[in-house]
């Protein structure tokens, strides 16, 4: 028990420098969504989908082949290795991309985004300062310095936020009503959401620049033995990764590509992106959960209670999941208004699915520990694969009639396919006693709670379902804690 209080230790200390930062981040969806319309968030959604593939590309693979290899070899040269060699590999690349700028915006061919240019040029930059970070940012967590980890994380939103409301409400109240003419010449009205991604790099450099130098002086050391050896253990971790991005946001793309007007299909994702957002706290937990459980199970591979203790946890993650579902899913009468208007608000029924989708995805990560400490990376691509080829085929088939529902759906199945082909291959190579009986009556339990709160919310009051709901969860709390508390009292 005390390592899984370790572990719950670390989660909630990552999840102060991922959850509070993500939260402040969801806050400003509201800001955006009122601010700006569905069209124009359409943008913000498709070129982060954008970034968050590009970012895969630029570190492959190499922060998992850090933890890896810094408890088989000398920690200062895999560091430094792992460092120089994203270090040089992104400056070829984002040389690269910036070049190949005018071509992506003949692709993307938005509208209404006289500045699209600048926009693909700070996407760039934040692609490039998120690599540069990946690995000081790695260090700090194998180091189990989650304080610092957390404390930058956290520095890096408030910044971002900042500069966001500064120049969309500062300098465009200047810009408007000519009150301060030197602040006034920071704001242009057709960069209008760009200022996001404006803001995003200004926040990813002052960051970077910092967690860099928390580990100076490095030096230069590229070991091409070590290299080799962290390639060929990272490399399917790079289609693996590549295909998560596919299942997680290559949807957001497909939208403007698969539906048959343009028009819609831009609204399509401003509302999609915007109900993913509401299901931000599940990713959230599943985020600051697995920065914290990767260094913890490469250096706990050799115990003898190991694979017991990752059965415990995974039934604990589990648990944590179901709660964040219903807390969410029975609470949307309310939280919809976080998003903008009754447009974006009426994609709001995806959310509970997307909830379901995230929680596959973090059983997922869970169960990967099979193959990365059996050394076998390349299931690992071949189970993201078959989920991505899921996400593709299910949006070429249905998302040209059906929208941001088949991406829904798409996400989902994608998922639970992952999660059921990772625990049967896991079974046979690095087999650990889940305790499935268990699991499996908490999603039972779960799932029973959310469909009574649906069909009592169609026929009560919105106060008097919102109360009910509430009174769900907390039964829903209680019943989990006296199933643990006469499990825990008959194992001891």
């Amino acid at each position: 028990m005390s390592g899984i209080r370790t572990l719950l230790g670390q989660t909630a200390v990552y999840g102060m420098g991922t959850m509070v930062p993500r939260f402040l981040n969801y806050l400003i969806t509201p800001y955006l969504t009122y601010a700006f319309s569905t069209s124009d968030y359409g943008i913000n959604t498709e070129l982060f989908a954008y970034i968050a593939f590009f970012n895969i590309i630029f570190t492959y693979g190499f922060e998992t082949a850090y933890f890896n290899f810094q408890n088989q070899e000398q920690t200062k040269n895999v560091f430094s290795t792992a460092f120089w060699s994203i270090t040089i590999s992104t400056l070829i690349l984002g040389v690269i991309l910036m070049l190949l700028v005018p071509v992506f915006r003949s692709i993307l061919s938005t509208p209404n985004a006289t500045y699209l240019n600048s926009y693909l040029y700070w996407c760039i930059g934040i692609i490039a300062t998120d690599a540069l970070a990946a690995i000081p940012f790695a260090k700090l967590r194998s180091g189990n310095k989650a304080l610092q980890f957390s404390f930058l994380k956290l520095l890096n939103v408030i910044i971002n936020l900042s500069l966001t409301v500064f120049f969309l409400s500062y300098c465009r109240h200047c810009y408007e009503t000519q009150t301060n003419t030197y602040w006034a010449q920071w704001y242009r009205p057709e960069i209008g959401i760009g200022y996001v991604f404006l803001a995003t790099l200004i926040s990813n450099i002052i960051t970077t620049c910092i967690v860099i130098a928390l580990h100076l002086p490095i030096p230069f050391s590229l070991d091409a033995v070590l290299w080799k050896s962290m390639w060929n253990y990272a490399w399917p971790l790079v289609i693996l990764g590549v295909a998560a991005m596919i299942n997680d946001t290559l949807d957001k793309v497909l939208l403007k590509w698969l539906m048959p007007n343009k028009a819609d299909a831009q609204v399509s994702q401003g509302i999609y992106g915007a109900c993913n957002k509401l299901a931000v706290i599940m990713s959230i937990f599943i985020q600051a959960f697995r920065f914290a459980y990767e260094p913890y199970f490469f250096k706990n591979a050799g115990h003898s209670k190991s694979p017991s203790h990752h059965a415990r946890i995974m039934t604990v993650f589990i648990l944590f999941c179901c709660f964040i579902f219903l807390s969410i899913s029975l609470n949307m009468s309310w939280i919809q208004y976080f998003i903008g208007s009754s447009e974006y608000r009426s994609g709001i029924s995806t959310v509970p699915i997307l909830l379901l989708a995230y929680m596959c995805l973090g059983i997922v990560y869970n169960l990967s520990i099979w193959y990365k400490l059996s050394q076998h990376t390349q299931y690992g691509a071949i189970i993201a694969l078959s989920g991505a080829a899921t996400t593709i085929l299910i949006n070429v088939l249905f998302m040209p009639h059906n929208g941001y529902w088949a991406a829904t759906w798409a996400t989902f199945l994608a998922y639970l396919l992952m999660m059921v082909l990772s625990y049967i291959w896991g079974k046979r190579h690095y087999p650990i006693p889940y305790e499935l009986k268990r699991i499996g009556t908490y999603i039972l339990i779960t799932l029973v709670v959310y469909a009574i709160s649906y069909f009592t919310t169609q026929i009560t009051s919105s106060y008097i379902s919102l109360l009910l709901n509430n009174l769900f969860i907390l039964s829903f709390a209680y019943l989990v804690y006296r199933i643990e508390i006469r499990n825990y009292e008959s194992s001891n």
